[in-house]
């Protein structure tokens, strides 16, 4: 069964309350889930990397234009990349929100930017760090435990 599309936009709508630097909200979502599936799917699968993303109900691409604005003002006094920063915090909110509207999750960093970009008709300024696939497990997969370091080894409380 498929994630449906109401759901889908719940997640994103809940993801695109993330904060970011000035409030700027340099992002943009694009939720793939008919029209040019295939043509994304080819750009997230080439090399035989990332097969599993032909049954997700959704691809959810991650993009932010580079051009400027407050953003390009703010990094000149910080010397910081605050876009990156915040799509990163926006990308932690998405897979949150599926995880809380019980849908599966996976970050997708293997991809042909270039191709995505053209595909989706977006301009060479995008960047696109992440396509994030979403989807219900299927009957009588084996959902691997998370592996994590041990809390000691990466958290201090002071």
């Amino acid at each position: 069964m498929g994630v449906p599309d109401d759901v889908i936009s719940e997640i994103c709508r809940v993801a695109l309350l993330a904060p970011s630097a000035m409030n700027a909200q340099p992002w943009r979502l694009i939720a793939v889930v008919r029209e040019k599936r295939e043509e994304v799917l080819k750009c997230l699968q080439h090399l035989g990397a990332n097969k599993f993303a032909s049954k997700a109900s959704a691809l959810v691409v991650v993009a932010s234009d580079k051009s400027g604005g407050m953003m390009k003002v703010g990094e000149l006094f910080k010397e910081n990349e605050f876009v990156r920063n915040d799509l990163g915090i926006l990308t932690a909110h998405l897979v949150l929100a599926a995880q809380a509207a019980g849908v599966g999750s996976c970050i997708l960093g293997w991809r042909n930017e270039e191709k995505l970009r053209e595909v989706l008709g977006l301009g060479k300024n995008v960047v696109i760090p992440e396509v994030v696939a979403l989807g219900y497990p299927a009957d009588g997969y084996p959902l691997r435990e998370k592996k994590r370091k041990p809390q000691p080894d990466v958290f201090t409380l002071l």
